[in-house]
């Protein structure tokens, strides 16, 4: 028996939320909404020619990578089989995670959630980031130590974090994730009904014509990977 899901066909919508979180917080937009008074304090960070890590190659990493490439960003993948990827400056497989972190201005998740990638950036991880580091997160939030962040964030390790996805989730009200001021969280809201509706149904569309003529299925779920 063959399944198949809806991977990759809500790209555009969820790489679009991924960008937007990214400016967000190289201009420190995650303190700058919290403020109460005018700062005159001039801060923030061009997206233009920053090292980006982007973990995660699917339909959604491709599609951010698209889009990192606008602003001259120099982007490495990190993925489970180091194919390369059109836009990539560099593609290397999850094993060399430790090796290209430390590089990073900014890293994207966008990976899928298994066995395997539970917990892949934890304390170790951090570790390695380069002081001041962002992170974004548009994927599962089991994919992030939850303990591990709050800790980097705290230090100053890393100077912000966006989640549209968090571990646990929802993010229960009183959270320490809340109150961290480094912090931005949107509520797993990286597409709507009304975003996904007809790319849903042009999977569908695509997938019956497919399975009718004999063609190949899009969006096959490898069950022994776990997606």
């Amino acid at each position: 028996m063959t399944w198949t899901s809806a991977k990759g066909a809500y790209s555009q919508p969820v790489a679009e939320h991924a960008l937007a979180l990214s400016l967000a917080l190289l201009r420190v937009l995650q303190r700058r909404a919290r403020e109460y008074r005018w700062s005159t304090v001039r801060e923030g960070t061009s997206l233009a020619g920053l090292d980006v890590v982007v973990i995660g190659a699917g339909g959604i990493g491709g599609e951010i990578v698209r889009l990192l490439t606008a602003f001259g960003a120099s982007i490495t993948v990190v993925r489970r089989k180091p194919v390369d990827v059109a836009g990539a400056k560099l593609t290397v497989g999850t094993d060399r995670l430790a090796e290209v972190l430390p590089r990073a201005d900014l890293v994207i998740i966008a990976a899928a959630l298994t066995d395997v990638t539970s917990g892949l950036l934890g304390l170790a991880e951090f570790a390695v980031l380069k002081p001041g580091v962002n992170i974004v997160n548009i994927a599962r939030g089991a994919l992030i130590d939850t303990d591990a962040l709050l800790s980097a964030l705290r230090s100053g390790h890393v100077a912000g974090a966006a989640l549209d996805v968090t571990d646990p989730e929802p993010l229960p009200e009183g959270h320490p994730l809340w109150n961290e001021p480094g912090v931005l969280i949107t509520p797993h809201s990286a597409d709507t009904p009304e975003m996904i509706a007809p790319l849903l149904a042009a999977r569908v569309k695509t997938n019956v014509y497919a399975f009718s003529t004999g063609g190949d299925l899009v969006g096959v779920v490898n069950a022994a990977e776990g997606y």
